[in-house]
């Protein structure tokens, strides 16, 4: 009993926590949870890939890299369900969900995120002429947020094992000289080398002022998503409204309070008391999943609402197994106790092969789908793995907390009839209290 206690206070602790992730805002306009480009809208930009000196054919291969960098580089950003589309040979179109302002836009997929390292080979009282030293954004391993000696906003790199050879061997033979860093050609800073660096780390600071603070998380964000593997200018920009909009989200609520009100009224008048626990646990699995959501930063596409609500059938049908099973029990004689142990017991085994079964056809369709299969599929997989929870763990301590040292004198609370409650061996020379839990003396 101690320890069925120590669960329920759990589930309540794990319940209001959920609570209040669902309902924090960064900020007042925050949305409870994000959604994608065909609720709420957003930005559309078109690409082209572009022929260099040293590119003179654009091959496909290279739109499958370009097409990857730029998903990575915006999702590293914070904006999921991005939906990037090969057009033709050398162009790709890229819709990106609840970003309006174009020129945000552009800036996360229009920088090249080009760092050079460059050293002054003009001679002394002459303008400086900078020239590549050869070390690139490409040797670094991660960019950081940092703060230089003075307290001002800066950003930390740590360079790959090339590149801290590289670095080591510039600074070793540069004591006393400039090296200037130049972001996507632009100069940042020009440090006077005081003696050799040989771990493998520098510092870019933003001169006298430094950066402010969302300069240098900007930078950093882009230097972590790596530089575009081909040349890529935007020829074509707009804004585009939802394809389904808020008509669309107010018929998905209400279809979703539809479905889930009939779903817990059925389990209500068909399975009674049990019905209503695993009513309670169903809202209960809801809170926990959408706080899941939120933390993972899940954006909800109208495919990925219905994946929530098709999962939420299939919580039941769980909670359904175990009462069947349960019944079957008490059918059979068994005390309460046992008859609900075991009507979990047995029904273990094919709740899970049938969840497993689920999740690893999420996980094809999440490998292999285009971006709405895979927010359906991830939504699907998310609410199948808390409904095992939900069925296995909260169900389960709400029976035993009410029902488990009871002995079952009202059948219609199982949805029973007293004939139906068939007898088993009875041991009476047993205590009372051991043979409610079908212990033998």
């Amino acid at each position: 009993m101690k320890n069925r206690i120590i669960m329920f206070w759990a589930i309540v602790a794990i319940f209001i926590a959920s609570l209040s992730i669902i309902f924090h805002k960064d900020k007042p306009d925050d949305p409870i949870i994000k959604l994608g480009l065909d609720l709420v809208g957003g930005s559309r930009l078109e690409l082209q890939a572009q022929k260099t000196e040293t590119i003179s054919t654009i091959t496909p291969d290279m739109m499958d890299s370009l097409t990857f960098a730029i998903k990575k580089r915006v999702n590293a950003i914070g904006v999921a369900e991005t939906h990037v589309q090969r057009i033709g040979q050398d162009r790709l179109l890229v819709e990106i969900p609840n970003i309006t302002d174009l020129n945000q836009a552009k800036k996360m997929i229009g920088d090249t995120a080009e760092l050079e390292f460059k050293k002054n080979i003009a001679p002394k009282g002459q303008k400086e002429k900078w020239v590549s030293t050869g070390l690139t954004g490409k040797d670094i391993t991660v960019a950081r947020v940092d703060t230089d000696q003075t307290g001002h906003w800066s950003v930390g790199l740590e360079f790959n094992a090339n590149g801290t050879k590289k670095f080591a061997d510039l600074t070793r033979a540069m004591v006393g000289e400039q090296m200037a860093i130049f972001f996507n050609g632009e100069l940042q800073s020009a440090p006077v080398i005081q003696q050799p660096i040989l771990e493998g780390r520098a510092q870019i600071t933003g001169g006298g002022d430094g950066f402010s603070a969302q300069e240098a998380k900007e930078m950093v964000d882009l230097l972590n998503a790596g530089a575009l593997p081909v040349p890529a200018s935007i020829i074509q920009e707009n804004t585009v409204g939802p394809t389904l909009g808020s008509d669309s989200i107010q018929k998905s609520e209400v279809a979703g309070l539809i479905g889930l009100g009939l779903v817990m009224l059925f389990m209500l008048c068909y399975y009674r008391v049990p019905g209503i626990i695993a009513d309670v646990a169903l809202c209960i699995y809801a809170v926990i999943l959408f706080a899941l959501f939120k933390t993972i930063g899940v954006t909800l596409t109208l495919a990925g609402i219905a994946g929530f609500i098709l999962s939420v059938g299939m919580a039941v049908d769980a909670n359904i197994l175990i009462f069947e099973r349960t019944k079957e029990e008490l059918r059979a004689g068994r005390t309460l106790y046992t008859a609900i142990t075991a009507g979990f017991d047995r029904a273990f085994t094919s709740i899970f092969d049938s969840n497993m079964t689920t999740i690893i056809t999420c996980a094809i369709l999440y490998w292999k789908g285009t971006d709405i299969v895979k927010g359906f599929a991830l939504t699907l997989a998310l609410g199948v793995i808390v409904s095992m929870f939900s069925a296995i763990t909260v169900t389960k301590n709400f029976m035993l907390l009410i029902f488990g040292t009871k002995t079952l004198t009202k059948p219609w609370i199982f949805g029973l009839r007293q004939d139906e409650i068939g007898t088993a061996y009875q041991a009476t020379e047993s205590k009372k209290e051991n043979a409610k839990f079908g212990v033998l003396d």
